[in-house]
């Protein structure tokens, strides 16, 4: 018995060995928690040409959003753990855990990290029509008309949920939320006037900053950035604010090792790579490439940091 053991267990290395010597020899399906347009997609997009060019196959991008990522998180933990179903996801994976009593997955079990990708900023942003140019102006005129004003908010779990939620908490206003499927559509009630502030990420809203639709109040995150040296921080005004967004590559669990570390390796060259690099600088965006320990330990933290937030502001989705 042990020896035919031995022999089943010899076989299924030499057939992992073997998978992963030939892997990829199919199209790889990479599945978006976003819509297109928006900085996730945009992240995805210039992952799948990466891993196109150097593992010589097709990285076919699969958008599936709403549920604030559960619905592509569901699909990706259902898949074979063989390397040919990857996640595109974002902080709204570490933001789930503590808006739902129940998901159906586990967050931390049924999935693999692969990479840390690509970290972004996220703008508060108000439309040219609402009479404010500061922080404080906009907490001065929700104070004086609570209830109002409303923002649009993506699904939730966004950045533009939980940044306008916690914001509320910290400056004691009364904002309405006004929920959209996702980035393109927050981003279009923003530019139409539809709503009078939002949270958006820089990508996303780069191409809109110079015309005389929206106005940026302030960076969501602790420090200026050297894209707009002009526009200070939220913490400026509410010490300790802090609002951003990451983006990173997760697998199936049970996905071998060796894919995952093989994956991880090929993201990890685009910082080093100009022509990436330039493109995500010109997206406003700042590519990471991490090891998937990293990228495990990473999430880990965040979930620790926005259940404190999600509890703080008593958001719950069930």
């Amino acid at each position: 018995m042990s020896r035919a053991l031995i022999l089943i267990l010899y076989g299924v290395l030499c057939s992992a060995s073997h998978a992963a010597a030939q892997y990829p020899d199919k199209p790889i399906r990479m599945i978006v928690v976003s819509s297109a347009s928006g900085s996730t997609d945009m992240v995805a997009r210039s992952v799948a040409r990466a891993l196109g060019d150097s593992l010589g196959q097709t990285v076919v991008i699969d958008n599936r959003p709403g549920g604030g990522g559960i619905i592509a998180a569901e699909m990706t933990a259902k898949a074979r753990p063989d390397g040919y179903t990857l996640l595109m996801t974002n902080t709204s994976h570490a933001v789930q855990p503590s808006l739902h009593a129940k998901l159906p997955f586990d967050p931390n079990k049924d999935f693999a990290a692969v990479s840390l990708v690509a970290l972004t900023h996220s703008l508060l942003m108000t439309h040219a029509s609402i009479p404010v140019k500061t922080v404080k102006e906009l907490i001065d005129l929700a104070k004086a008309q609570p209830g109002k004003l409303n923002y649009a908010s993506g699904t939730n779990g966004s950045s533009a949920h939980l940044g306008t939620e916690l914001l509320k908490l910290m400056a004691g206003v009364n904002i309405v939320r006004v929920p959209y499927k996702g980035t393109a559509e927050n981003l279009n009630a923003l530019l139409s006037g539809e709503v009078q502030m939002s949270f958006v990420t820089l990508p996303a809203i780069l191409p809109h900053i110079s015309g005389n639709r929206v106005r940026v109040l302030a960076i969501g995150g602790l420090r200026r950035i050297a894209r707009l040296p002009a526009v200070p921080t939220l913490a400026e005004t509410l010490p300790g604010y802090d609002i951003g967004t990451w983006h990173g590559v997760l697998a199936p669990a049970q996905t071998p090792q060796a894919l995952l570390q093989r994956l991880s390796t090929e993201i990890a060259k685009m910082p080093k790579n100009p022509e990436y690099r330039d493109q995500a600088a010109a997206q406003g965006l700042e590519l990471v490439g991490s090891t998937p320990q990293e990228l495990d330990a990473y999430i880990r933290t965040q979930m620790a940091r926005f259940s404190k937030i999600v509890k703080a502001t008593g958001l719950r989705a069930d």
